[in-house]
């Protein structure tokens, strides 16, 4: 990169602004979309503006491209109450199934680790929601509403519904956690 790169500048300076006045709002309120969706329009502007430039530089050109492909989903996390604005908790979970396959080199069969990351899935899930992993599991709760309901956070309509697996789901996959406890 070169340090006389002004495009480079200007986009990380507009970019810096944005998530500055971002992080201010989730200091201040929290993840609430409510709140976060009054950022929607100057993201959309940054975006636009990103698209529609020709820059010289390269390394600029690359951050267009970027920003042109994944730009709007950079700030999903605007329209949903509860979803961080950085990627933490996703490196975080992937993190413990690296330790895992380097704890376990090579001898996990299919069966296995389906069932490893079934349970990695039910901690981190516990761990994000301050819910103690021995007492959800003890407490035989199967779904995501009880995890939820144990979290004292507000249950979505849709996870009610247990017994109604996603069509997408594996049939490799077990329907609820009681088989691996």
């Amino acid at each position: 990169m070169n340090p006389l790169d002004i495009e480079l500048k200007t986009i990380a300076a507009e970019f810096g602004t944005i998530l500055r006045a971002i992080i201010q709002t989730v200091d201040r309120y929290g993840l609430k979309s409510r709140h976060l969706k009054k950022h929607k329009k100057i993201v959309s502007r940054f975006l636009h503006s990103m698209v529609s430039n020709d820059f010289v530089s390269e390394t600029a050109n690359k951050y267009k491209k970027r920003f042109q492909k994944s730009g709007a989903k950079m700030f999903t996390f605007l329209d949903h109450d509860g979803v961080p604005w950085n990627n933490n908790n996703a490196e975080h979970a992937i993190k413990r199934f690296a330790k895992y396959r380097r704890d376990a080199d090579g001898r996990f069969t299919e069966r296995t680790l389906t069932q490893y990351l079934v349970l990695a899935t039910v901690f981190e899930t516990c761990e994000f929601n301050n819910v103690n992993i021995l007492k959800f599991l003890l407490s035989k709760e199967t779904t995501l509403a009880g995890l939820f309901k144990m979290a004292r956070r507000k249950v979505d309509a849709t996870l009610h519904k247990a017994e109604d697996p996603p069509s997408a789901k594996s049939d490799n996959l077990p329907q609820s956690f009681e088989s691996l406890i």
